[in-house]
């Protein structure tokens, strides 16, 4: 595990960075303390990072769940309630990993996954404008389209135009300056540049800068566009930060559906998020699907016993870990334990750390997934990849993740079924006249209800006093409703004097009265 440490000490260090200001603007915007979000990162990178066959994921909490906190919390009648609903959460990822599950993700369409990468790219940097030129109304976690204080996405553009921040931007810019060139020039140079890397940098650059400019002066920052970690005044403190569930609402019908919810959507984003940093990790490592949902069920009971939010692995943390060159779980892991020492030992000197600095980090982090590349690759390779990849993208920007992802889907299956539709028969035409000529319909390996309209068309359309070959060698599966198409073909074909030879593997027979005998036998035989 600790051999390529290299790479995950440094990858680890960005993550950190990446993570803390999401664990608690997640927490603020689901209406929990701020010090849950923390709990929930730390066990993300420990405990799920440890147990995960994930190399490269990193887990804790995420923003697709906030909504659904945010209601449950005042619905159940409390913090304490919602935590056993969490707990109950875990346990039913423990029973989804022992059935099984985990293959569910494998069902997406490949233009779908690079979709919601892209469009959570998207997301990443125009939430994170405003955060670059220091406007800091909008919740860090809230990345849903229409947000918790009553504006969108673009409506906090254009406030932010009004409420610019000099300090702030002059941080954001220099920040995202330094990012660039470690990425483009310096990293390229030595091993040191390698070592240190350039989100750190911008980190420290930040700091420096509040320590000199201060809060009060035109070049400033004030304490509200900074980092806002709690800070207990001594251990009796930090333990209080701590909730523990009310297990005595147990028996509340509500908590089992908001805990069976929880357990659903997380294990969805987690598997969703699985295929996608498989596809980006450069070393193309397989995480067994099952076993990540018996990591992130163990993860949400512990999170859920100790006062923390639901945990799910999220790709903005997985894909900073991977474009930083983590290699291994250790990069996960450490991240983890950065954030537990850190919010123990020095949160008064992260409360320093300027909230620009981090959205020019996410800034590089949004722009490496949703490259302009990307979307001429996909138009290149058709309208059959591009219109899901294009459709996912629209819905995750325009509502949340999983409505966009749904949306995708849809449109890709819809895709498969005209495809289907088009590709259920091959029709060959023989002789100049229709009329006279021999008309020749090669069957699909498989053929569904779903061919059924075209099919029937062709059959419908074909001349009288015509003659039709069938050819189903290479049927392997016919659906009944094909074959009773089939039937009452035959039997339309006497009244049109259409005459049929019906080639099979077994042989040819003339004009069949009944194709429900023959591919009983066939199935049979």
């Amino acid at each position: 595990m600790f051999k390529y440490i290299k790479n995950d000490l440094p990858a680890s260090i960005v993550v950190f960075f990446v993570a803390l200001p999401l664990c608690l603007g997640i927490a603020l915007a689901s209406g929990a303390p701020l010090f849950s979000g923390l709990i929930a990162g730390i066990i993300g990178g420990i405990v799920v990072g440890a147990l995960s066959g994930s190399k490269i994921g990193v887990s804790g909490p995420a923003a697709g769940l906030a909504a659904i906190v945010l209601t449950a919390i005042g619905t159940l009648g409390g913090y304490e309630n919602f935590l056993v609903a969490v707990v109950l959460g875990g346990v039913i990822q423990l029973i989804f990993g022992f059935l099984k599950a985990g293959i569910i993700g494998y069902y997406f369409p490949s233009s779908v996954i690079k979709g919601m990468l892209t469009g959570i790219g998207i997301i990443i940097i125009l939430k994170q404008i405003p955060h670059f030129f220091g406007y800091d109304a909008d919740p860090e976690g809230d990345f849903a389209f229409f947000q918790v204080d009553g504006e969108n996405t673009f409506s906090e553009l254009l406030n932010t135009v009004n409420n610019i921040s000099l300090g702030s931007t002059i941080v954001g810019i220099v920040g995202l300056g330094i990012l660039i060139l470690w990425n483009n020039v310096l990293s390229k140079k030595g091993r040191i540049f390698q070592l240190i890397q350039g989100p750190l940098v911008a980190v420290v650059f930040g700091i420096v800068y509040f320590f000199i400019a201060g809060s009060d002066s035109k070049y400033g920052i004030s304490s509200e566009h900074l980092v806002s970690v709690p800070v207990p005044e001594n251990m009796s403190s930090f333990l209080a930060q701590f909730s523990f569930p009310n297990f005595a609402a147990i028996t509340n019908p509500e908590i089992w559906v908001v805990g069976f919810t929880i357990a659903l959507v997380a294990s969805l984003e987690t598997l969703l998020c699985v295929e996608a940093t498989d596809k980006l990790d450069p070393h193309k490592n397989v995480t067994p699907t099952n076993r990540e949902l018996l990591a992130q069920g163990t993860g949400n009971i512990l999170s859920g016993l100790i006062g923390g939010l639901p945990v799910t692995q999220v790709i903005v943390r997985s894909s900073a870990n991977i474009q930083s060159g983590g290699r291994t779980k250790m990069s996960a892991i450490i991240h983890g334990f950065f954030l537990l020492i850190s919010v123990i030992l020095i949160p008064t000197l992260l409360n320093k750390i300027p909230l620009s600095v981090l959205a020019a980090i996410l800034l590089v982090v949004g722009y490496k997934l949703a490259k302009p590349a990307l979307f001429k690759k996909m138009y290149n390779l058709g309208w059959k990849q591009f219109l899901p990849f294009t459709v996912a993208v629209v819905g995750i920007v325009f509502t949340d993740l999983l409505v966009g992802i749904g949306l995708g889907l849809a449109v890709g299956i819809v895709v498969i079924l005209i495809k289907s539709f088009q590709n259920s028969h091959f029709l060959h035409k023989e002789g100049e006249d229709v009329d006279d000529g021999k008309i020749k319909m090669t069957l699909a390996e498989e053929v569904t209800f779903f061919n059924k309209g075209a099919i029937l068309k062709e059959l419908d359309n074909l001349p009288k006093d015509s003659f039709l070959e069938l050819d189903v060698r290479k049927t392997t599966y016919l659906d009944n409703d094909i074959i009773e198409i089939l039937d009452d073909f035959a039997f339309k074909a006497k009244e049109r004097n259409i005459n049929i030879k019906l080639v099979s593997e077994r042989g040819i027979i003339e004009n069949p009265d009944s194709f429900t005998e023959f591919f009983k036998l066939k199935k049979a035989n």
